[in-house]
């Protein structure tokens, strides 16, 4: 009897715990494909179209929460849902929202500013009139988030056990692979591309880290080159060394700042993988509560039946 009841209870544990914030989101989410399958004519005002971006400039916000498909809204909703679950707790709301709106901006400019150039390069109006939407841009942003926090836990996916610093690269190299069988995928290929690095950067270099009065996660755990594979990046470091000068140009600050905190780099990467490490202890000790709970419940029935 108490074999039977453990399910249920696992998964009310996995379905619970949700942020009001993720919520709100998921709802909004929900509404805008509903709107969609309603009027269709409002994907010309909602979702990215490139050539009628500069009239309807509020689709660079706006198409990031339109899903087209069923599918899609459902994954997004769910990854939404679990990923945020995840991090608003180490972040904070306000924080998470701000980097869903950073990177749901920017991913979107991107994508409008690739398929601009694509029609000028190839002069096919197709980059130009279909209209691209969808939370995927952030949803990969989730992982470079997750990659960040806990980048050495080991997930299972399907059959297979990966770690965390590894989710994004995986997720890069199947959109890009899928992309190449089928032509409707390679739309949405710059979105999660997009989505991947414009995370990246905000994460690496902009956001606040009150714990290490610090901007950014400066990092060699968090490197660009630490979504590549070991071998490659003696030969990528010095490239994206150039990068982080344009972006960030504080290498000097950086030198400073290493000779007076030497070590400050591992501290805060270790500081970063405890926080995680709780996170996902906590949870792991509420759900192991709600089993208890609900094998102790039908063993107290049966007790107080027989009295």
């Amino acid at each position: 009897m108490s074999a039977s009841a453990s399910p249920p209870a696992a998964k009310g544990s996995f379905f619970t715990g949700f942020t009001k914030l993720c919520k709100g989101l998921a709802v909004v989410l929900f509404l805008g494909h509903i709107s969609i399958q309603l009027f269709p004519s409002a994907a010309t005002y909602l979702a990215l179209i490139p050539a009628r971006t500069i009239p309807f400039g509020w689709n660079l916000v706006t198409a990031g929460y339109v899903e087209q498909t069923i599918p899609g809204v459902i994954v997004s909703i769910v990854g939404l849902l679990l990923f945020g679950k995840l991090l608003e707790p180490l972040w904070g709301a306000k924080e998470l929202l701000k980097f869903i709106f950073i990177v749901n901006i920017s991913t979107s400019f991107c994508v409008f500013a690739t398929a601009v150039i694509l029609y000028y390069l190839t002069q096919q109006e197709i980059y130009l009139y279909t209209p691209l939407s969808g939370f995927y841009g952030v949803l990969s942003g989730f992982l470079v988030g997750i990659k960040q926090i806990i980048p050495d836990q080991e997930l299972d996916l399907f059959l297979l056990k990966i770690k965390a610093k590894w989710i994004p690269s995986l997720v890069a190299f199947i959109s890009v692979s899928v992309s190449l069988f089928l032509k409707e995928s390679m739309f949405y290929l710059s979105i999660v591309l997009f989505g991947i690095y414009t995370s990246w950067i905000y994460l690496r270099y902009y956001q606040k880290r009150l714990e290490a009065g610090l901007k950014g996660d400066p990092s060699d755990e968090f490197s660009f080159s630490s979504f590549f594979p070991e071998f490659m990046r003696p030969i990528l470091d010095p490239i994206f060394s150039i990068f982080y000068k344009l972006l960030c140009g504080r290498s000097e600050a950086k030198d400073a700042l290493d000779e007076l905190l030497p070590g400050s780099d591992s501290i805060m990467a270790n500081r970063r993988r405890e926080r995680g490490q709780r996170a996902l202890e906590q949870r792991l000790a509420e759900k192991l509560a709600a089993i208890k709970s609900s094998e102790v419940t039908p063993l107290q029935e049966d007790a107080s039946t027989k009295v």
